[in-house]
C-alpha cells in the first residue's frame, strides 16, 4: 500500500468555500468532501427543498468523482447529513433514483445547521 496521496479539484464542481480539496485519493479510494447544492457556476444555492437540494449535491459529487477518474456509481459509502429529518423519505427517492443497483453503504445524521443555509450536504468514499 503507497503513502501517497493526491488532491482532486474538480472544475465540474463548485469551488470548495473552505480550506480543503473537493478529494484526495488515497489508497485505492477517493475521499470526497461534503457537497453542499451549489450551483458550479455561481456558487449559490440550488433547489428549495430537500430533495431538490440532494440532486445537486449528488451532481456535485458525480462531478468530482468524474474529475477522479470514477463514477459516483462506485461509491462504497455515504454520509447524508440534513436539517430536517422529517423530509428523509423524499431526499431516499432521489438517493435511489442516483444508486438503482448495488447501492453503497450508507448513514444519514441529522444536523442543527448546514454551511449556507443548505438543508442537504453529502460526501462519499468511492472505489477508483
Amino acid at each position: 500500500m503507497s503513502d501517497a496521496r493526491e488532491i482532486v479539484q474538480a472544475a465540474g464542481a463548485p469551488p470548495a468555500i473552505g480550506p480543503y480539496s473537493h478529494a484526495v485519493k488515497a489508497s485505492g479510494l477517493l475521499f470526497c468532501s461534503g457537497q453542499i447544492p451549489l450551483d458550479p457556476v455561481t456558487g449559490e444555492i440550488l433547489g428549495v427543498d430537500a430533495p431538490g437540494q440532494a440532486r445537486q449535491c449528488l451532481k456535485n459529487l458525480q462531478a468530482v468523482c468524474e474529475e477522479a477518474g470514477t463514477s459516483l456509481g462506485r461509491a462504497v459509502r455515504l454520509t447524508i447529513y440534513m436539517t430536517d429529518l422529517g423530509e428523509f423519505g423524499a431526499v431516499n427517492d432521489v438517493y435511489g433514483s442516483f444508486f438503482t443497483e448495488q447501492p453503497p453503504a450508507r448513514v444519514t445524521v441529522g444536523v442543527a445547521q448546514l454551511p449556507k443555509g443548505a438543508y442537504v450536504e453529502i460526501d462519499a468514499v468511492v472505489a477508483l
